[in-house]
């Protein structure tokens, strides 16, 4: 991975973007992963790729942007500056969107109609025109992986006390579930065939032993308090980090919301985003399991992300739904 810029080259990079001065000194964002972030002022974003796959990310990121920014309800970012810091290394200089983490601020009632208008937006996008952008195909994840690596942390998450016997016993007494059904390989740059009028009415994902394969539609798959920005007023100001969006299952995008603000917030709005019961059941399953993997993994692994946060996750993931 390519050192990151100086201080001084960092501040070149914005006075060829047209930002220079005190008001345009960059203060580094404290986060990880593919990009390096800055604060530019108080109204610009500078993000970095570190490696060339991250770069590849992060073009399809701003193209899919562009996609969506006139089909969605939401706010995204705008970039106003792109380009490459280094051979083969993209940029972008974003605006900054209003709003504070959902980590932070609840949501209202119009909030949870905001994230409706999300998820119904991306079902809405012809998965044609995203594999038109090079957005790749995500294949479902098989739900009996995360249960049984959900089941295998469980007790001793009950022996520490970060898990209680009814959400145990609910675990555990749970049939293996079911594995999406096999499907044709897609090629690389063509979307993978989806139904609009599918009947998702399944039985219940543990009790049978081969389930329907969910419809494939455009996701975020990043979704997570800190990429949902909130008002004073609980409405839903912005989401951001497009980098991991792909055709793929529209489950992940339920359990995220389920892990950001809650399982029970999460079914209603993707009830009336027009997701079946089947797919909001998986979504708020994956969102259960994966929690519970994700706390043992830094309680009992090499992961080094806040306790607090991963305990919050958790509680939210596992609120009871109707």
């Amino acid at each position: 991975m390519r050192p990151l810029p100086t201080p001084h080259a960092l501040r070149q990079l914005l006075a060829a973007a047209g930002l220079s001065g005190p008001a345009a000194e960059p203060r580094r964002i404290d986060e990880g992963g593919e990009h390096a972030s800055w604060w530019v002022g108080e109204d610009h974003v500078l993000r970095l790729a570190r490696d060339r796959a991250g770069a590849a990310r992060q073009r399809r990121e701003s193209a899919l942007r562009d996609l969506l920014r006139a089909r969605l309800s939401v706010a995204l970012p705008a970039s106003v500056g792109r380009g490459e810091w280094a051979p083969g290394l993209t940029f972008t200089l974003d605006t900054r969107l209003p709003g504070t983490s959902a980590e932070a601020r609840p949501l209202s009632r119009a909030g949870e109609a905001d994230l409706a208008a999300l998820l119904a937006g991306l079902r809405a996008v012809d998965p044609a025109d995203a594999a038109a952008l090079g957005l790749p195909y995500q294949p479902p994840r098989p739900l009996a992986q995360p249960w049984r690596a959900a089941v295998a942390v469980a007790e001793r998450l009950l022996d520490d006390g970060e898990f209680t016997p009814d959400q145990y016993a609910a675990l555990v007494t749970e049939a293996a579930p079911a594995t999406p059904a096999a499907r044709p390989s897609v090629p690389r740059h063509s979307a993978p065939p989806t139904s609009a009028d599918r009947d998702e009415r399944t039985p219940d994902v543990a009790d049978s032993t081969t389930a329907p394969e969910p419809v494939a539609c455009l996701c975020h798959l990043d979704i997570k308090g800190e990429h949902l920005l909130v008002s004073d007023d609980g409405r839903v100001t912005g989401v951001l980090d497009w980098t991991d969006a792909a055709i793929g299952d529209p489950a992940e995008d339920i359990a995220g919301l389920a892990i950001a603000v809650g399982a029970p917030t999460a079914a209603r709005a993707a009830e009336r985003a027009g997701h079946g019961p089947a797919v909001r059941r998986r979504g708020l399953l994956l969102a259960r399991y994966d929690t519970l993997v994700r706390l043992a993994d830094r309680l009992y692994g090499d992961d080094d992300s806040p306790l607090p946060l991963l305990r919050a996750q958790r509680d939210r993931a596992w609120r009871a739904t109707p």
